[in-house]
């Protein structure tokens, strides 16, 4: 298979891998508020809602949970952090937004481990 063939897969179980964690809170009671959402400081996976708190949510997929969770790297956390704090920048509380950081994690069969408040700034 081809490099760009596997970049093409690896971007389309991405985009699935974040519709069933999204489909999860859902589920749950959550409200969606952006997928995807790009700033300056970089890319938030998923932002949903839980009343008045932001839920930021990284999204990582791979064969098994502990290999998804390896591929958190510091670098993208200080970048998520950083979109965070634009993305509520246009909240009503500003900074002062109450807000929570997960990490989704997806394995090589769909299925969907949710750590709450896995990352704090």
């Amino acid at each position: 298979m081809s490099r760009s063939a596997r970049g093409r897969m690896g971007y389309h179980a991405g985009i699935e891998a974040e519709r069933s964690v999204a489909r999860d809170y859902l589920k749950r009671g959550y409200k969606f508020a952006a997928h995807r959402f790009r700033a300056r400081g970089g890319e938030i996976d998923l932002v949903m809602r839980w009343g008045d708190k932001v839920v930021f949510i990284e999204v990582k997929q791979s064969r098994t949970h502990s290999r998804a969770a390896e591929r958190l790297l510091a670098e993208q956390m200080t970048r998520l952090f950083q979109a965070a704090s634009e993305f509520v920048a246009n909240e009503p509380a500003g900074q002062d937004t109450d807000m929570r950081f997960d990490v989704a994690l997806v394995d090589g069969t769909g299925r969907v481990e949710i750590i709450e408040n896995a990352l704090v700034t």
